[in-house]
């Protein structure tokens, strides 16, 4: 039931979802910039949560190829609207139940995505199970546990709407969620947005 709900909300939000980004322009660009910066143009990578491509056509060019998926129809016809080079492919997937083989990417990025998920650790373990030994995920993800006044009433009209949060982590918080998931997270940043966000970059770990 959770997850058909989430699914409508975002069905409902692909035809605004671009102008929303707008907001958070600023820090976007500077997570796109770090993402950029950690990719190799040997690299295929998968993108969960892809919403309307936004992120899929910013590293296009500096690497192999851009797998962008999503669970919502409407947002993948929104990013499927959008001259995209041939190296990206837009596909319907749903983050915990991936279709993908074992070992499969160099490279994961979910962005924004994990808190609004009711099972994330299902999604950390498709993760990387498609990932290739020392395969790197990039996950910046709001963290939003303790928010300003303005950022709680912004959060209430939000859920109000209809956007389901189902984790809200410290920064400290989120890092140790993904270092407990099989992975060991390199780099991490917050960057300062509507709501606070953490940048991580991590390494797969071997399967005990």
């Amino acid at each position: 039931m959770k997850d058909n709900a989430n699914r409508k909300f975002w069905d409902r939000s692909a035809r605004i979802y671009d102008r929303f980004m707008r907001a958070d322009a600023a820090v976007y660009s500077n997570v796109y910039r770090l993402i950029r910066a950690r990719l190799r143009p040997d690299m295929e990578v998968l993108e969960l949560a892809t919403g309307t491509g936004l992120v899929a056509l910013e590293i296009a060019d500096c690497v192999k190829s851009v797998e962008a998926t999503d669970f919502s129809e409407k947002m993948l016809a929104a990013a499927r609207s959008k001259p995209a080079p041939s190296n990206v492919r837009f596909c319907m997937q749903d983050a915990t139940r991936l279709t993908y083989p074992d070992s499969r990417f160099d490279a994961v990025i979910i962005s924004n995505a994990l808190h609004i998920m009711p099972h994330p650790e299902k999604a950390l373990a498709e993760i990387h199970r498609v990932l290739k030994d020392g395969g790197v995920l990039i996950a910046p993800n709001f963290t939003h546990k303790e928010l300003s006044f303005f950022s709680r009433v912004k959060s209430a009209v939000m859920k109000k709407f209809g956007f389901g949060v189902f984790f809200a982590w410290s920064p400290q918080e989120y890092i140790a969620f993904i270092d407990d998931h099989g992975f060991c997270v390199r780099f991490s940043s917050v960057l300062k947005a509507s709501f606070p966000l953490t940048y991580v970059e991590a390494v797969k770990q071997p399967a005990p």
